[in-house]
């Protein structure tokens, strides 16, 4: 049996208009477990923000260059270490994100004062600071698979007077 080339159009375009709006649904609920994330690293509680993220996920800062494996150490190593070193965080998000599906991207501001001493042992500055940087996370279900951050850090020590 063959169809007329408009039931074929419309078919394609109610096939498209389906997946487009699957892409999108899938692309908001990745805004909104990373904005999940976000909210927990701004109540300052760790574990929150670590039960957000896969059992397996990687964490990069492109200032250490060595990625962070599994959810633990992601919490000890980076998390923890920042909420202990800087009690008063808060991370917000600048203007829209950028989604694709499972992938969420962002430039934020990171602002707080180093009241705390740092996981390496780099006692607390009592500086203030703010960072400006970017975010990429990739979502699977209701858990980061992967966050990179990017900013920079020169500017970050020098703050803090490290530098």
């Amino acid at each position: 049996m063959l169809m007329s080339g408009h039931r074929v159009f419309r078919i394609a375009a109610t096939a498209l208009a389906v997946s487009l709006s699957a892409g999108a649904a899938m692309a908001q609920d990745a805004l909104s477990v990373v904005d999940g994330y976000l909210a927990a690293w701004n109540a300052h509680d760790s574990t929150a923000a670590a039960a957000v993220l896969a059992e397996d996920a990687t964490y990069y800062d492109a200032s250490v260059g060595t990625p962070v494996s599994g959810r633990e150490a992601a919490k000890t190593q980076v998390i923890d270490a920042f909420i202990n070193a800087v009690p008063d965080a808060v991370w917000t998000r600048d203007g829209n994100a950028i989604m694709s599906g499972p992938e969420v991207a962002f430039e934020w501001t990171f602002t707080g004062t180093n009241t705390g001493a740092w996981a390496d042992g780099t006692p607390a500055t009592g500086k203030t600071f703010t960072l400006h940087g970017m975010s990429y996370f990739h979502v699977e279900g209701a858990s980061i698979t992967r966050q990179a951050d990017y900013y920079d850090a020169l500017g970050f020590y020098t703050q803090l007077g490290l530098m």
